[in-house]
Parts: structure tokens; sequence; C-alpha cells
């Protein structure tokens, strides 16, 4: 008779239910995986063959019939090796049916040594959802008990849990994490930052608002610093948000530690990167780094640089705050919810309207060099920053205010605006963007009028009122204000265009 155990599988940052179903029969020894399975999961059988007999146990002699039900999903990885081998024992008569309610994952090693697996954190989620304890590799224990009222059974390896079984002994429980704890916030880039008061203002804004912004300016005038600094500007990740980026980061098979991530990631992604790893997919969809920076900040350097490709893929995302991958077989959604920040120079050599430097670019190669970015890319950003190079008199950062309690209040003041802790102005549309965005006639006559001489489009005109919104949180004002307005319209404009 079939013996049943069920596991579990990521497809994209989802888990779900598997049946593994084993049958012996009589015949020429072999093993017969069924069910979609990939190439490491049709290579467990001798790894689970090996890690059973150096368990102490029998491999059972015959035809060996294995089933990853639903048949219709494709299985990949390597955590369906200990649900396996516990299910063949089961089919064999040498363990008994103490499984049922359980889910299992977990990689095998030859010596039955269970190894820590990828996506625990997804898995995890969905034994909390179906009510049901979750077996994992002693390894990945601390990263599935950080999903609240899960009951999680490490295993370390084969012998051991089998003796818990026979011997008839409570399932052990890994103890509960321990408290989330804030990072200690990073402080030096930001007072390390010398001049660009203009440019300090703009990422000021961008952290309270979550706006994309583009840097212009040349070689060394500190277009990298700042976006580094604008990182020590985010408030650390609450708790709702810091599951979610460490879901996407075990998926990734990039979590480094078991503990929950609670900074807000920074990612630089170098422009020779391929489109899938920038935006995510591949053969089997994984997250880009557009959703490693989710709830953080995606830093683009040299912007113009990354191919048409690239740069055309980020459209979607960027205006969603999804990455959304389709295949044959169906389609998968990544989270991508980060703040752009992308530099770039004026112009191919970098030194164009310096004073002291010569550029030695024609007009074609500065046309040609501008173009690559289109009119709907540079739409999708919200502030447009001119960096200009720090005067070689200024050798000292001017001590200023800390701006982390500014950008804290604004977050506050939209999160009750929004009712919602990860909606930011930069996010708002619709009635939300019409409720906050009011503007008197004088306003209203002054943003239309910049409209028609920019020829600003209506994406535009939604991004200038979102920035003119932060501007007033920062302001401790109810409405926006014809100073705001007016601010946001001066962020607007591309210099690289002028």
């Amino acid at each position: 008779m079939p013996a049943t155990i069920h596991s579990a599988a990521v497809f994209g940052l989802e888990a779900r239910l598997v049946t593994v179903e084993v049958d012996l029969h009589s015949g020429l020894p072999k093993i017969i995986v069924v069910g979609l399975p990939d190439t490491i999961v049709q290579e467990a059988g001798e790894r689970i063959r090996s890690a059973i007999k150096n368990a102490g146990f029998r491999f059972p002699y015959g035809r060996v019939t294995i089933n990853l039900s639903p048949a219709d999903w494709r299985k990949e990885g390597s955590g369906f090796d200990l649900p396996v081998a516990l299910a063949v024992l089961m089919a064999s008569g040498q363990l008994p049916d103490a499984f049922q309610g359980l889910i299992v994952v977990g990689q095998l090693g030859l010596t039955s040594q269970v190894r820590a697996t990828i996506g625990v954190l997804a898995m995890a989620t969905l034994a909390r959802r179906l009510g049901r304890p979750l077996v994992v590799p002693e390894d990945n224990a601390a990263e599935a008990a950080l999903i609240r009222g899960l009951t999680v059974i490490p295993a370390n390896n084969l012998l051991s849990l089998s003796g818990i079984v026979l011997s008839h002994r409570p399932w052990p429980r890994w103890r509960t994490a321990a408290a989330r704890r804030a990072p200690v916030p990073h402080w030096g880039y930001w007072p390390s930052i010398i001049g660009q008061q203009q440019a300090k203002r703009a990422m000021v804004i961008a952290a309270a608002g979550h706006h994309n912004v583009l840097l212009i300016g040349p070689p060394g005038a500190g277009k990298t610093l700042l976006a580094h600094a604008t990182a020590e500007l985010l408030p650390p990740l609450s708790e709702p948000e810091a599951i979610e980026v460490t879901t996407i980061y075990s998926v990734a098979n990039q979590l480094t530690t078991g503990g929950l991530i609670t900074r807000r990631p920074f990612r630089q992604p170098h422009h020779t990167a391929s489109v899938a790893s920038l935006v995510g997919g591949g053969r089997s969809p994984k997250p880009g780094e557009l959703s490693l920076a989710h709830h953080g900040i995606l830093f683009l350097d040299e912007f113009p640089e990354f191919t048409r490709a690239h740069i055309e893929a980020l459209r979607q995302p960027l205006e969603d705050g999804t990455v959304t991958v389709s295949r044959v077989a169906g389609s998968l959604e990544f989270p991508a919810a980060c703040l752009l920040i992308a530099a770039m120079n004026p112009c191919p050599c970098g030194w164009r309207h310096t004073s002291g430097r010569q550029c030695r670019c024609t007009n074609s190669q500065i046309q040609r060099y501008q173009r690559r970015l289109s009119g709907p890319v540079l739409d999708r950003f919200d502030l447009f920053v001119p960096v200009p190079p720090v005067p070689a008199s200024a050798t000292t950062a001017q001590a200023n205010d800390d701006p982390r309690p500014l950008v804290v209040a604004a977050r506050q003041r939209q999160r009750q605006r929004y009712q919602d802790e990860r909606v930011t102005n930069s996010r708002i549309r619709g009635r939300l963007l019409t409720a906050a965005g009011v503007l008197s006639p004088a306003e209203q006559t002054l943003l239309q009028q910049a409209m028609e001489r920019l020829q600003f489009s209506m994406r535009a005109h939604q991004r200038i009122l979102r920035v003119a919104r932060t501007i007033a949180d920062l302001a401790g004002a109810e409405w926006i204000g014809r100073d705001h307005l007016a601010e946001a319209l001066h962020y607007r404009p591309p210099p690289l265009l002028g």
C-alpha cells in the first residue's frame, strides 16, 4: 500500500502543498520519480538510497515509484529528499505512519544528515496558514520560527528523526524566536557630504515620500555618496515589511543568516548584469535585483550604460511596484516596491557644463548618449537632481541638522492619511491622489502653465502632485501650498535635456 506524506514547494514567492506518495513493487531495482520533477529531484533517488542505508535501515529491493502531486506543477529543488526517504521507510514497514498532519521539507546528505534548503520562510507561511507543524532542517529552524504561532520541528539527521517515531517520544520543538530588535542605524555617509545642499534637500524629499531620483553630474561630484547617504535616512523595516524582504532573500538563496532582515536593502548591480538578474526571471523564475531591493533602494550607477533592454524592462515594475514573469505554464509576480536612485553624467565624457574642464563630446555624441533614456523611462522619475562639482575650497562637510526626524514625521503623516504603513506618497493614485493633492485655483493655474510651457505628460503631472504632497508633509502642512508646488516643479524638468 502506498505511503503518503506532505511536503511543500516554492513557486515564485509562494509555497504550495505537495503530496509525496511512494509505492513499492517487485521486479528489477529501479527508482522512478513522476510528477514533473526537475533534474535535482530526479537525482534524489541515489541520495536517498545512501542516506537510508547509512542511517541503519534497509532500502527496499525492487521497483520504487515516487509520485509528487499535483502532477501538473514542476517540482524543483532538493527539499523533497527527507519526505521521500520517510515515505520509503513507511512503505517498506520500517517506520509507522506518524507524519499525518505534518509538512516535511529537507535535503539529505549521503550520511543521512538533514541539510538546509531554500525558501523555508515561504513554506513556514504556508504551514501557519494551514495550521500544521513544519519539520525543517535544524539549520533552517530559526528562519521558520520567524513566523509567529508556528510549531517548528527541527531535524538533524534521518536516524534521530526516525528514533523519535520508533520510541513514540513527543516531537521536539524549536524555541520561540528571540524578540526582534531594531538595528542600530548606520550614520556616516550623510554627515560626510561636502556641499550639495540642493541635492541633499532632494534626497530628503525622496526618502520621505519614496520618490525615484535621477542624479546628473560629472564624475566625482558625489552621486554615489548621495545614494548611500539616502539609505541612512530611511526608517527601519516594520515587521510585515521585514517578513516580505526576508522571504525574498530566502527564495533567492541569499539569506546569509537565519534571522529576520530588519535593515532596508541597498542593491547596486553593475551595468553588465543580465536583464533577468536585474528584473527577475530565468528558466526557473527567481527574484532579480528589483525584488531584492523591495522596500529599500536600488542604485543604478552610470544609468545610460545599461542596455536599452535593461532600461525599458524597468518601466512596468517602477510604475506598478511588481515584476510579472510570464511563462507557458503561468505567470509569477515578484514584489518590487523599491526606491530607484539612478546616476548619470551629463555627456559621455562627463564634463559638460563643468567650469575648468573641457568637454570633448560632439553634439551628436551628447544627443545619442541622452537618447538612451526614453521619454517614458524619464517619466518614471519624480526628482531630477543636478549634482555640480564641489569647489576645491570646500574641504569639510558643513554641520547640518539631522534630517531623519523630519523623514520619520513625514512617513507618520502618510501612514495616518492612507491607513497603511506600506503606502507612501509615491504610490498614491486615483481617489487617494485626488484627496491628498488638493490645490487652490492659483496653484492649479501655476501647474497648468508649467505643464503647457514644459510639455509635461499627465504622468508627470501626477508625480509633481505627489512630490508636492511630500514637501508639504516635511513642512508639517495639512494642504499643498504654492511654495510646496513651486519646489516640486523645480525638481521636475530634466536638466540633461536642457
